[in-house]
């Protein structure tokens, strides 16, 4: 019977193992065969139906493909929330202009100093006016990031990933309460969208826990699908489209009730004025109950563990 030689050398894979000759397609048709073929191989790399379609992005965004698109940007996401075991997120939502107490004043000053060599200048007074009103609400700024500390100390702590912040990733309101959540040491996300010019995130969100997505609905999808509170601070547009599409989808039973606070009840009394709209008829008294008011970070926390706690819904 044969000895074998024992060695410590590991096996190496058959894809592994170097060839002494190269295989026919690993070389292009020289010249001198056809002096031609370079130029026609040339072309042939260059065209758009070689590209690997995963590679080929003029392929991947037609219209037709689009069914794919939704299901990856949906689906990066969610894995790597998944993998950081986040179980559920407090919501935090408001206005991108809204920046910290020191950046708002600093505003109003330079409009000021402005404003005292071209004290005639009405522009310059509706600027000056409208920082001012800026700078009387950025106090709320320091309450989101009061509240966000207090979600991230929560459950077992800055470690517990059951129960985090979650922003649309902005300035503003939304860095208040990411930045509250870093503070202490806490995961905190960011749900960045695409837009047609320069953005950035704010940077207190988790890196690995900061996304950009191409399309709105997936976002609005990953915002509400492990919410468990809705806490809208001041702002425009975009707090308006979040605020008004999750109270229509706990109105008309779409999803799961979970509590939606606003704060500053002097802001949203007179941008939006609930009771008229019960008196004109085309909301019903009832609608009234899916959301309350509040000012500071501890009285929105402590609403927010009340509502779980009376409605049997573990917020841990």
């Amino acid at each position: 019977m044969a000895n074998h030689v024992k060695t410590d050398a590991p096996a190496l894979k058959p894809s592994t193992i170097p060839r002494s000759e190269p295989l026919p397609w690993e070389l292009p048709k020289p010249a001198e065969e056809d002096p031609e073929a370079p130029q026609r191989l040339k072309k042939i790399l260059a065209s758009p139906s070689y590209r690997p379609a995963d590679h080929d992005l003029e392929f991947l965004y037609q219209d037709d493909l689009r069914f794919f698109r939704l299901q990856v940007d949906f689906l990066k996401a969610e894995r790597l929330l998944q993998e950081n075991q986040i179980k559920h997120t407090i919501v935090v939502f408001g206005g991108t202009r809204i920046k910290e107490p020191g950046g708002a004043k600093r505003k109003v000053e330079a409009l000021r100093a402005v404003l005292e060599n071209r004290p005639d200048d009405a522009d310059l007074q509706k600027k000056l006016a409208i920082a001012e009103r800026i700078y009387a609400k950025s106090g709320f700024y320091n309450v989101a990031r009061e509240f966000g500390r207090l979600v991230g100390e929560s459950g077992e702590g800055p470690s517990d990933c059951s129960c985090v912040i979650m922003t649309g990733g902005g300035p503003g309101m939304m860095e208040g309460a990411n930045r509250g959540a870093f503070d202490v040491g806490a995961k905190t996300v960011g749900l960045n969208i695409h837009l047609p010019y320069e953005q950035y995130p704010n940077p207190y969100i988790t890196p690995d826990l900061c996304f950009q997505f191409h399309y709105f609905a997936i976002r609005k999808l990953h915002f509400l699908l492990r919410a468990k509170a809705l806490v809208v601070f001041p702002g425009g547009y975009g707090t308006f489209d979040e605020l008004f599409e999750t109270l229509t989808l706990m109105q008309t039973r779409k999803i799961q009730q979970v509590p939606v606070i606003l704060v500053c009840e002097a802001y949203w009394k007179q941008a939006f004025n609930i009771d008229f709209l019960i008196d004109e008829g085309v909301v019903d008294p009832e609608d009234r109950q899916l959301f309350w008011y509040a000012e500071t970070a501890e009285e929105i926390w402590q609403g927010i563990l009340d509502w779980h706690k009376v409605n049997g819904i573990p917020l841990f």
